[in-house]
């Protein structure tokens, strides 16, 4: 399977749109439209022209996948998406000028419905962990294969969200420095708590699973619980500035 990873692929040519400007989409649209029933509806946020057009082309590929626009900056991606009506974003935590963390965080107010998987070169927690408190998803590596690709946009689309040790740790470290939220915010769950500090640990999910007794399903429905109590806390920090001004 072959991978993003830019530097293993042939020279690129060079760029010739502007920071500003979209992909054209009868370059997303070169493959056959996917079948009838209503495919999950894709944009792509990436600077780089080359990798933008290959992963746009490896999703429609997929039958029940459809790209239906790019963009190279957040600006750009600010003013399109929402009449885009985009279900799933693969965003570039890197963007020049207004990068992806900050991006993703003024799309979550205009387009709250929308899931948003950052697209980062190397797991930089401090990075990741940033954009997860602006309100993405979940991340994936640029080197992933187009086949973790796929998937990873199938379950973040229903409500799956990936969480490595790193990203494990650094959740279980805010939360313990919150300590007891303030009134209106939600805490974890001692059963939260537990599923969170063995994934930090590095545990697999299955083994967690099995350690706390409980079914697959239910341990992703805890995972899910905690990005959606991060984004609350994120929500509300954001909320009491808004007060103060």
């Amino acid at each position: 399977m072959k991978e993003h990873i830019i530097e293993t692929q042939e020279p690129r040519p060079t760029a010739t749109a502007s920071a500003h400007t979209k992909t054209p989409k009868s370059q997303l649209s070169q493959l056959p439209p996917p079948p009838a029933g209503k495919p999950i509806r894709i944009v792509v946020v990436e600077d780089d022209e080359w990798l933008r057009e290959n992963m746009a082309a490896e999703i429609n590929q997929a039958g029940d996948l459809q790209c239906i626009n790019g963009y190279s900056s957040g600006e750009a991606a600010l003013k399109g998406i929402p009449e885009d009506s985009a279900q799933v974003v693969l965003m570039d935590i890197g963007l020049p000028g207004m990068d992806g963390v900050e991006c993703v965080r003024k799309l979550k107010t205009v387009l709250p419905s929308a899931q948003v998987l950052m697209l980062t070169v190397y797991a930089e927690s401090e990075r990741v962990f940033a954009a997860l408190l602006a309100g993405a998803d979940g991340y994936l590596l640029k080197r992933s294969t187009t086949g973790e690709l796929t998937e990873a946009i199938r379950k973040v689309h229903q409500g799956e969200s990936p969480m490595d040790w790193r990203i494990a740790r650094q959740m279980a470290q805010y939360f313990g420095r919150m300590g007891k939220a303030r009134p209106g915010l939600p805490v974890l769950t001692g059963r939260e708590r537990e599923a969170l500090e063995l994934l930090a640990g590095g545990a697999g999910r299955k083994e967690i699973a099995d350690r706390l007794g409980i079914a697959a399903e239910t341990l992703t429905a805890h995972i899910k619980s905690i990005y959606q109590k991060l984004h609350a806390h994120c929500r509300g920090k954001a909320a009491a500035a808004d007060l103060r001004k």
